[in-house]
C-alpha cells in the first residue's frame, strides 16, 4: 500500500447464539421445491468485470440439481448451473441498485419458480481510479468468532502497473429478533488504517441511529465498535440502512462513508391469527364428496418466506359426528373446507360445528404455534322430499249459487324446510272440473289446500263433482327424486239444492204502443220462470215501481194492463219510454223473489195544440221601424209539429185593420203594424196557430204588444216606455209622493231609535239613591270624585301605558292615580249576602290589608292628586279605628251622610225616614 491512502477496515463479530439459531432452522427444514429465499441481496462495486461473480442463489428441487435450468430477465447477468450469478459483460452500474428476477425451471415438469435479486452499489473511496484485474478470491461466508480483517484482495495486473486500492465490500449484517442480550450487544467493528497516524472518530447515521427510532444502534466513537442497544422486532421493522463515517478530531472527513445493511432475522414469536373467530358457511344436503363449503384464513405476522410464517390448517373436531365423524376435510395450505363423505341430510342434521386449527412452522405441532377458530356449517335444504297427501280421498259440500266458499281442506306432509319453496305446496285440479267451478288455494301458514268455489254451481245441472287433485312444490324436485304416489288424491263435492229466486227471461222487456190508449187495455204478459225444477212452487206477481201508477199486473199470470191513460208528454217519460218494475216471488222456504223491468215505448199522437211565442213584445208606434218575430211551441214531436200556420182572426175587425202577419218560414212569422200610426199603449193581439198533425190542431193565443214612441234607432224612449205602460202624469206624481213619504218614515224611525238609545243610557235608577244598598267598600285602581262629581273623564285617572316617568321620579313622590310598580295586595272579597255581624270584620280586614300593603306610599310622602271635585256630603272615613273590641256600635253610621243612612237604619237601630 502507498503511504497516505486510507483503507477502511471492517471487523465483523457475530454472536454464537445467531449461528446456533441458524443451525436449528436448517435442521428443521423439510424438503420443499423452491428457492431458499424469495429475495436475495448483495453489495457490489460500481464497476464489474465480465464473468465476475455477484452472488449465489440456492434452489432445492428435492431431486438434486439435475434437470434444473436457470435464467434471468436481465441480459447483463447470467446464472450458472450451480446457481452462481455473474456478469455477462463488463459493466458500470449507473444507479444505486439493480434488481432482476432469477427463474428456475424444471425441464421435466415445466414448472417454474422465481426469486428477486437486488444488487446494491457500494460507494467507492477512490472513484477516480479505474479498476483493473479480476477477482481471484471470494469472502469467507463463515468468519470465526473473533474480529477478522476482511479486505477485498487486490492482484497485480498483467501489465505490471502499480496496484490501486479498492474499498471494502461489507456484506449485510443479520441480527436475530427478540435477543435476550446482554445489551448493548456488539454487531460490527469499523476501523480505518489511518488511525495509526491520527486519532479518528467514528459515527453512524440513519434510521435507528440518529433518526427515529432513535438510539437503536450505537457506536464507540474511538474504537469503531457498533452495538445494538435493545431487542429487535422484525414485525416492527425488518431492516435498517445505516452509513458509517470516519473523521479526524477537527471533524474533517478521513474516509468516504460506507453503507451498512442490517437485517432482522425472524423468530417464531407470533401465533397465527384467524380473521374471524367464527366462520359461517353452508352446503346443500346430499352434496357429493369434494363439494366446496367455505374458506378459513389465518395470518401470521412472522416472515412468510420462512417456516415461521408458513401456516397449515387441520380440522380438530366435528360436532355432531353423524353420519360420519369425518364429513369434512380442509386444505392444509389454502384453508378450503370441502365435503369428504356422502350422507348430508338436513332432515337429520341441520348444522355442523367444526373446530379448525392453524399452526405455523408448516404445521409442525412440536415446534409451531397454533390457534383455533370455529366453522359453523349449515346444511341447506334441497327439495328431496315430495309433498304427500295425508289421505287418499276428501269430501265436501257446497250450496248452489255460492262463490268464494271453501268446501274442503286438503292436508299434506312435507319433510323439507317449512315455509321455503321446497315446502310450499302448489295444488292443481287434474280432472273432474271442465267448467272451472273450483280452484285450490294454499294456506301460507298451514300449507293446506283450500278447495274454493270460484264459479257458481247449479244443482239442476250438476248434483256432485269428482275431482282429482295433484300437489307439488314451488321449487322443482332435486335431481333423481321422483314424485310419490301419495301426491294425488280424490275430492268428492256434493251440491246442496236451495230455493232459487224466480227470474224473468226477457229482462228488460220492451213494449211499443200509442199514447192515449184507454184504461184497461192489455199491454203484455210479463211472466217469470222458477229455476227450481224439482220443487213444486207457485209464483205470484206484484208491482215494485210504477211512478205514474199507470199499470196493473195480474198476481197469478203476470198479465199487465193500463190503469190510466198513458201520456207521452208526462214528466215520467224519458226519451219516449216509461219504465216500471215488477216483483215475482215464490212460496218456497225461505221465499225467494226476482225483479223484472218493463219498458213501454209511447208513440206520439197529435194531442197537443201549439202555443204562440213570445207572449209579450214591443213595437214602435210607426210602421217600418221594427217588427215582432213570432213562433210556436208544441209538446208533440214530428210529424205532429210544424210547419205552422199563423193568421189573425176576423173578429174583432180592428185586429186585421191594425196588424198584419208575414210568413218567414215553416216555424217563424212576423207581426207588424198595418196602419201608418198607432197610439202608444198596450194592445192584446190574438193570433191563431195551426200545426201539421193529422188531424191538425189549432190554438188562439194572445200576445201583448207595447206600442211606444221610438228614436232614430228604433228603440223605445224612456217617456215612451212609461206611456206605453199606461201610466199618466197623475200616476207618476202619485208614485213620487209615495216614495217621499216612505223615506220620511224611515228617517223618523231612525231618529226615534237614536233618541231611545240615548234615553236608555241616561235613565236614572228606579230606586232612590239613598235606598241603594249596593254601595260597599271596594278597592279601585283609580281615584274618583265624590257623589257630586260623577261626570268626570275616567281616562284621565287611568294608569299610563308607559312606566318610565314613574320609575324616573324622585323617592318619596308618587301620584296616587298611578298603579304601583310591583305586586298588588290581596284585599278580602266581600260576601255576596253580608251578615250584620260581618260588616265590622270585613272593614277591619280591608284596613289591615291596606296598612300592610308594601306598594302604598309612606305617610310622609308627597302625594300629588288630580282635581276630584268640590267635595262630598259624606263624612271622613279616617276616624275609623283600625282595631275594635267588644260589641260593635253602628249608631255612628248616622253621621256619615245620606249614603250610609240605609246602613244606619239596618244595623244602628235607627228608623227609616
Amino acid at each position: 500500500m502507498t503511504r497516505g491512502s486510507g483503507v477502511l477496515l471492517v471487523l465483523l463479530s457475530l454472536s454464537s447464539a445467531l449461528r446456533a439459531h441458524n443451525g436449528d432452522l436448517t435442521a428443521r427444514e423439510t424438503c420443499k421445491a423452491g428457492f431458499s429465499e424469495e429475495d436475495y441481496t448483495a453489495l457490489i462495486s460500481q464497476n464489474i468485470l465480465e464473468g465476475e461473480k455477484v452472488l449465489k442463489v440456492t434452489f432445492s428441487s428435492c431431486l438434486g440439481t439435475q434437470g434444473t435450468q436457470y435464467e434471468t430477465n436481465n441480459v447483463d447477468f447470467k446464472v450458472g448451473a450451480d446457481g452462481t450469478v455473474f456478469a455477462a459483460r463488463e459493466l458500470r452500474i449507473p444507479s444505486e441498485q439493480v434488481a432482476f428476477t432469477v427463474t428456475a425451471r424444471d425441464r421435466r415438469t415445466a414448472k417454474r419458480w422465481d426469486a428477486v435479486v437486488r444488487l446494491l452499489v457500494a460507494q467507492t473511496a477512490h472513484s477516480g481510479h479505474k479498476q483493473t484485474g479480476k477477482k481471484s478470491a471470494a469472502l469467507d461466508p463463515s468468519p470465526p468468532p473473533s474480529d477478522t480483517l476482511m479486505p477485498w484482495p487486490q492482484l497485480p495486473s498483467a501489465s505490471g502497473l502499480r496496484r490501486q486500492k479498492r474499498d471494502w465490500v461489507i456484506p449485510p449484517i443479520n441480527v436475530p429478533e427478540n435477543s435476550r442480550g446482554p445489551f448493548p450487544q456488539q454487531l460490527v467493528r469499523i476501523r480505518s488504517d489511518k488511525d495509526n497516524d491520527i486519532p479518528i472518530r467514528y459515527s453512524v447515521t440513519g434510521v435507528g441511529a440518529d433518526q427515529p427510532p432513535m438510539e437503536v444502534f450505537s457506536i464507540d466513537s474511538m474504537s469503531g465498535r457498533m452495538y445494538v442497544t435493545r431487542p429487535m422486532d422484525r414485525e416492527e421493522r425488518a431492516s435498517y440502512h445505516l452509513r458509517a463515517h470516519a473523521v479526524d478530531m477537527n471533524g474533517n472527513k478521513v474516509e468516504n462513508p460506507i453503507d451498512l445493511y442490517i437485517y432482522v432475522i425472524d423468530m417464531n414469536d407470533n401465533r397465527p391469527e384467524f380473521i374471524n373467530q367464527v366462520y359461517n358457511g353452508s352446503v346443500d344436503e346430499g352434496s357429493k364428496p369434494g363439494t366446496y363449503v367455505m374458506t378459513v384464513t389465518a395470518n401470521d405476522a412472522d416472515d412468510s418466506t420462512t417456516a415461521n410464517g408458513m401456516v397449515r390448517y387441520r380440522i380438530v373436531t366435528q360436532t355432531p359426528q353423524s353420519p360420519s365423524q369425518n364429513m369434512f376435510t380442509i386444505n392444509s395450505e389454502t384453508g378450503d373446507i370441502v365435503t369428504v363423505a356422502a350422507g348430508l341430510d338436513r332432515e337429520k342434521v341441520q348444522q355442523y360445528t367444526v373446530i379448525v386449527q392453524a399452526t405455523d412452522m408448516e404445521g409442525n405441532l412440536n415446534y409451531g404455534l397454533s390457534n383455533t377458530a370455529t366453522a359453523i356449517i349449515t346444511v341447506t335444504d334441497v327439495n328431496d322430499n315430495p309433498p304427500e297427501f295425508t289421505a287418499s280421498t276428501y269430501a265436501g259440500e257446497v250450496p248452489e249459487n255460492r262463490v268464494e266458499t271453501v268446501v274442503a281442506n286438503l292436508t299434506v306432509m312435507d319433510r323439507d324446510q317449512p315455509h321455503s319453496p321446497n315446502w310450499n305446496a302448489v295444488y292443481r285440479i287434474i280432472s273432474g272440473d271442465p267448467s272451472g267451478h273450483f280452484s285450490i288455494r294454499t294456506d301460507p301458514v298451514t300449507n293446506e289446500g283450500m278447495v274454493t268455489v270460484v264459479k257458481a254451481v247449479d244443482y239442476e245441472l250438476n248434483r256432485a263433482f269428482m275431482l282429482t287433485v295433484m300437489v307439488s312444490n314451488q321449487a322443482p324436485l332435486a335431481s333423481g327424486i321422483q314424485m310419490s304416489f301419495q301426491s294425488t288424491a280424490g275430492v268428492t263435492i256434493s251440491v246442496v239444492d236451495i230455493n232459487e229466486a224466480p227470474y224473468f227471461p226477457s229482462n228488460h222487456k220492451l213494449v211499443r204502443l200509442e199514447e192515449g190508449v184507454p184504461t184497461g187495455t192489455v199491454l203484455t204478459t210479463f211472466s217469470a220462470v222458477d229455476p227450481d225444477r224439482f220443487m213444486q212452487q207457485a209464483v205470484r206477481y206484484s208491482k215494485l215501481s210504477d211512478p205514474a201508477n199507470w199499470l196493473h199486473i195480474n198476481a197469478t199470470n203476470g198479465q199487465i194492463s193500463t190503469a190510466a191513460v198513458l201520456d207521452r208528454e208526462s214528466l215520467y217519460i224519458r226519451n219516449n219510454v216509461y219504465e216500471a218494475t215488477f216483483l215475482a216471488a215464490d212460496n218456497g222456504v225461505p221465499p225467494a223473489s226476482g225483479t223484472g223491468t218493463l219498458q213501454i215505448y209511447l208513440i206520439d199522437t197529435n194531442d197537443n195544440a201549439p202555443e204562440l211565442l213570445p207572449k209579450e213584445a214591443q213595437i214602435c208606434e210607426k210602421p217600418g221601424l221594427n217588427a215582432i218575430n213570432i213562433t210556436a211551441a208544441d209538446a208533440d214531436v214530428d210529424p205532429n209539429v210544424g210547419p205552422y200556420v199563423f193568421e189573425l182572426p176576423f173578429v174583432p175587425a180592428s185586429v186585421r185593420k191594425n196588424w198584419t202577419i208575414t210568413r218567414l218560414n215553416g216555424d217563424y212569422a212576423q207581426l207588424s203594424l198595418r196602419i201608418l200610426y198607432l197610439e202608444a199603449g198596450v194592445y192584446d193581439v190574438p193570433v191563431i196557430v195551426t200545426d201539421s198533425g193529422n188531424p191538425p190542431l189549432s190554438n188562439s193565443s194572445i200576445i201583448k204588444v207595447k206600442v211606444c214612441p221610438c228614436d232614430d234607432n228604433g228603440d223605445c224612449t224612456t217617456v215612451g216606455a212609461v206611456a206605453a205602460a199606461g201610466l199618466g202624469t197623475g200616476a207618476i206624481v202619485a208614485i213620487l209622493i209615495c216614495i217621499v213619504i216612505l223615506l220620511t218614515m224611515v228617517l223618523l224611525f231612525v231618529m226615534w231609535m237614536k233618541r231611545r238609545e240615548k234615553e236608555r243610557h241616561t235613565k236614572q235608577l228606579l230606586i232612590d239613591p239613598e235606598d241603594d244598598v249596593r254601595d260597599n267598600i271596594l278597592k279601585y285602581d283609580e281615584e274618583g270624585g265624590g257623589e257630586e262629581d260623577q261626570d268626570y273623564d275616567l281616562s284621565q285617572l287611568q294608569q299610563p301605558e308607559a312606566m318610565e316617568h314613574a320609575l324616573s321620579k324622585a323617592p318619596g313622590v308618587r301620584r296616587v292615580d298611578e298603579r304601583p310598580v310591583g305586586a298588588e295586595p290581596q284585599y278580602p272579597v266581600r260576601p255576596v249576602v253580608p251578615h250584620p255581624g260581618d260588616i265590622g270584620d270585613f272593614i277591619n280586614e280591608g284596613l289591615r290589608a291596606a296598612d300592610n300593603d308594601p306598594t302604598a306610599p309612606p305617610y310622609d310622602s308627597l302625594l300629588v292628586f288630580d282635581y276630584e271635585g268640590s267635595g262630598s256630603t259624606a263624612g271622613s272615613v279616617s276616624s275609623l279605628n283600625s282595631s275594635s273590641s267588644g260589641d260593635q256600635d253602628y249608631d255612628y253610621l248616622n253621621d256619615w251622610g245620606p249614603r250610609f243612612k240605609k246602613l244606619a237604619d239596618m244595623y244602628g237601630g235607627g228608623e227609616e225616614d
